[in-house]
């Protein structure tokens, strides 16, 4: 194992510097991005209404902050399969996530607004954090060892 990693520094160092930047997206996200969610779920807020927000501006700090994790999460994904179809496909799979992510948002926060606050979080959450990452490594080495 150790020889393994010896053989592929390059490889671990690349991986160890997208973590660290998935990390520093986390760190800074309240310079980096107007989120006016971020405080409202840190308090109780199944019992407060949602907060004041500028719908533009959300869109797009949501937008911007899916993108730099979608970038960081395809580096790591290329990093551990080299396969460029296996990026195109993700590419999309993560387009297809935000466009069904950010509509679902959206009605949640305008059609039923205090009511499903939990759902709104996980929603959110899908959308701020690189989970779907998580979910896609497994699934193609599970691919990957089964052909």
């Amino acid at each position: 194992m150790l020889n393994d990693i010896l053989k592929n520094k390059s490889k671990v160092s690349l991986l160890i510097l997208f973590v660290i930047l998935l990390v520093s997206i986390r760190a800074f996200e309240s310079q980096l991005f107007y989120d006016p969610f971020l405080v409202y779920f840190e308090r109780d807020y199944k019992m407060l209404p949602l907060p004041e927000f500028d719908s533009v501006r959300l869109f797009f700090g949501l937008l911007f902050r899916y993108v730099l994790n979608t970038i960081v999460s395809l580096g790591i994904i290329y990093v551990l399969f080299k396969e460029i179809g296996l990026l195109k496909f993700v590419s999309v799979l993560y387009a297809i996530f935000f466009l069904a992510l950010i509509i679902a948002f959206y009605c949640i926060i305008y059609f039923y607004a205090n009511q499903n606050n939990l759902i709104l979080f996980y929603i959110r959450r899908f959308l701020i954090q690189p989970v779907l990452v998580l979910l896609f490594i497994p699934g193609f080495y599970y691919q990957k060892i089964n052909k």
